[in-house]
């Protein structure tokens, strides 16, 4: 269910504070208040119940509501959930595929996005872990000047991990 806010005889203080538009605020009983907004044929809005006295304005209800709306769409779009890309590559991954990852890397810390890299080892290969680690490490030295690590290098199953978050 929406809480909406309340108006005109729905709102049930004794005395309310008044905020005209020009940011002139006035302390008057509730009948008073409601009068006023009748003769500019207009709505008794309540802004902030918890205010003490609760504070109202007079306006055009279904106006306020879509300002309401606008509000917190505009929020919505400024906290934007980040996401943890995976690039994977194997042990014996060329030079330059490895620095094609580095660049989709980029782009995604340019989104604020946190970019998990793994390194996959598959039978023998597990013998030679240092060289591995020695990649992994080549990569987040690369992308040193725009990420920063978040978790430190970490075997998980037959892979090394690390995970990189952009710098601020």
């Amino acid at each position: 269910m929406e809480r909406r806010p309340r108006m005109n005889e729905q709102i049930t203080a004794p005395t309310v504070m008044l905020v005209q538009e020009d940011g002139a605020a006035e302390v008057l009983p509730i009948a008073e208040a409601l009068e006023r907004a009748r003769a500019e044929e207009m709505d008794l809005i309540e802004v902030s119940p918890k205010a003490v006295p609760p504070v109202v304005k007079i306006g055009e209800f279904g106006h306020y509501l879509y300002q309401l709306q606008k509000k917190e769409k505009k929020q919505k779009s400024h906290s934007k959930q980040v996401e943890v890309k995976m690039l994977r590559f194997g042990f014996r991954t060329e030079k330059h595929d490895l620095e094609r990852l580095s660049d989709r890397a980029r782009e995604f810390f340019t989104e604020r996005h946190l970019v998990k890299f793994a390194v996959r080892l598959r039978g023998r290969e597990m013998a030679n872990k240092d060289f591995a680690l020695q990649k992994l490490k080549g990569i987040v030295a690369g992308l040193a000047d725009v990420a920063e690590i978040e978790q430190e290098m970490k075997r998980q199953g037959d892979s090394f991990i690390v995970i990189l978050k952009p710098k601020r």
